[in-house]
């Protein structure tokens, strides 16, 4: 599992668009990665949405915004179009990036455990560098702390 301060795990991943899309080929760039659990869900639609509010902020600090859940290319296809979603969102059928990441957790819920995404964000520096991660993400305000999170090391 990655960790803060450490060199982010890359991937090769398809994406809605029919893109694929290398997390490497964005050196040089701020990344915001966020995995979510499912597309088309109340709080993964209150996230990407809010992420989605935010995309023109991102952008002028620097940074570049992606989705990731184990969804495939085509649900993400409805997903973004559904709500006008201008970033990438990747599809990591066999949890490749989940796992490097460690984001793919057991969880509870309703006194069933099962395996799922753990809706988690990772803030990667110019240098691939892990600056910040955030895990068990709760929805409300979480874009704006990240955009802060940002909007701080452009100012530092």
């Amino acid at each position: 599992m990655v960790r803060q301060g450490e060199k982010a795990p890359d991937f090769e991943l398809p994406a809605n668009g029919g893109k694929t899309i290398r997390l490497s080929d964005y050196k040089g760039s701020y990344i915001v990665l966020y995995f979510y659990p499912k597309d088309m869900t109340p709080g993964c639609t209150t996230e990407a949405c809010d992420f989605r509010d935010q995309t023109e902020a991102f952008k002028k600090e620097g940074a570049i915004v992606l989705g990731v859940s184990p969804d495939p290319a085509d649900k993400h296809d409805k997903f973004a179009e559904k709500h006008g979603l201008p970033f990438p969102l990747v599809a990591d059928e066999d949890l490749e990036a989940a796992k490097a990441y460690g984001v793919w957790q057991l969880k509870k819920n309703f006194g069933k455990e099962y395996m799922g995404i753990v809706r988690s964000t990772f803030v990667i520096g110019k240098d691939f560098t892990v600056l910040k991660e955030w895990r068990n993400v709760k929805v409300k305000n979480h874009v704006d702390d990240v955009l802060a999170f940002v909007k701080e090391q452009n100012d530092g």
